[in-house]
């Protein structure tokens, strides 16, 4: 097994300062540059603090640099336990990579459940990646790549060797599948709303109004979830008689995105749930999501773990109902991010123009907009009928 070393998770540590580093030694090994390579136009004398300088140019957007930190990290651990570094990657060392990933062994070395980056238990891997989050981790890794080729530290880039990188590193090809289906949103939003049962505390009462909230928020503005918690209350303006929400996105890139009516309902209700006027003033600073205080917001990972634990819990309401067992799992699979994409479909299915759709989505190309139409789909499996073992008119 492998080791980061004190020094490595410093490093790490420096690249963002509000995420506390932790991973915990597996075995102690440690695998650094001998020598700095010649030409090298950053200033790090390890693997670790090249990616981490990497990693640095993302600090702007946390759920992007934790995703690209686990998958940096799972490369730097592997190379270190072959006793490799990043200067020898080649195309023969990225094809053994791709087949540990399918595949992490011994599973008992790197694969656990899922636990605290301090706990003994902690391991890279919950399981071997699909194909969908291996082609995830090699287009990050290409990423990582090209960087450092640019910045001296390594002479290559050996994704660029791949015979089928086109095809397995295409990242705007896949339609999006991982939304509620309208159905379910459906059912999903009446349970949301369903009354409490009598005699509950204020504290479920105010989880129960913050919970709708939220979901409504996610669910009109498709908000990716660091926008949402850092969302605040006056980056809701009006404009010429409009209102708009004003939001810093991917990028560190400014956007304004337009409230539709029940968005602004469920705001103005929330607000007076919390005891403020139903319109917020422009220079309120205050934050829209807020802790059990009412007054405080809360972190990124406590919205996380907030919205993947109520819709744990809407698959077990869904399935002691009955409801249909590609629902249930449905539900237990979904993550926060499965709420933009279930908002960005479904404003396409409701004939949002794309162009439109791109802007509010805040995507920078309209082939990635595109992967969220469906109505193509449904127009070809409806002349599909047509195809039939006998002509229909003759049954």
């Amino acid at each position: 097994m492998v080791h980061i070393n004190e020094s490595q998770e410093s490093v790490w540590d420096s690249v963002r300062g509000d995420v506390q580093r932790e991973v915990l030694p597996i075995e102690p090994l440690v695998v650094e540059h001998a020598i700095t390579p010649a030409g090298v136009r950053i200033n790090a004398g390890t693997d670790a603090e090249a990616v981490a300088m990497w990693l640095a140019e993302y600090r702007d957007s946390l759920q992007t640099w934790k995703s690209y930190r686990r998958e940096t990290e799972r490369l730097l651990l592997w190379l270190e336990s072959k006793r490799l570094t990043l200067t020898a990657m080649d195309r023969e060392i990225l094809r053994q990579f791709e087949t540990f990933l399918a595949d992490p062994q011994p599973s008992e070395h790197w694969v656990g459940p899922s636990k605290p980056r301090h706990h003994p238990q902690w391991r890279p891997f919950r399981g071997g990646l699909s194909p969908a989050s291996r082609r995830q981790s090699l287009i990050i890794l290409q990423g990582l790549f090209s960087w450092l080729v640019e910045a001296g530290w390594v002479s290559h880039n050996p994704f660029r060797l791949m015979r089928d990188k086109s095809r397995r590193l295409n990242n705007q090809s896949q339609r999006i599948e991982r939304y509620l289906e309208r159905g379910l949103w459906e059912w999903f939003w009446q349970w949301l709303n369903r009354p409490l049962a009598p005699h509950q505390s204020s504290r479920a009462e105010y989880e129960q109004v913050r919970r709708q909230f939220i979901f409504g928020f996610a669910y009109l503005l498709a908000p990716r979830i660091s926008e949402m918690a850092d969302a605040r209350m006056g980056d809701f303006k009006m404009a010429e008689g409009r209102w708009w929400w004003s939001v810093i996105g991917k990028g560190s890139k400014i956007a304004r995105v337009p409230l539709p009516e029940d968005m602004q309902e469920s705001l103005a209700r929330w607000r007076k749930f919390l005891g403020l006027d139903a319109v917020p003033d422009h220079q309120d600073e205050s934050p829209v999501i807020r802790a059990l205080d009412g007054r405080r917001g809360i972190g990124h990972n406590q919205l996380y773990r907030l919205i993947r634990d109520t819709f744990l819990q809407a698959g077990d309401a869904l399935e002691a109902e009955g409801g249909a067992p590609a629902y249930i799992a449905a539900l237990r699979k979904a993550t926060p991010h499965w709420l933009r994409h279930t908002s960005i479909t479904h404003q396409a299915q409701a004939g949002i123009s794309l162009r439109h759709l791109a802007e509010s989505a805040r995507h920078a190309r309209l082939d990635t907009t595109s992967r969220y139409l469906h109505a193509e789909d449904e127009e070809w499996h409806r002349e599909q009928q047509r195809h039939r073992l006998t002509p229909r008119d003759s049954l």
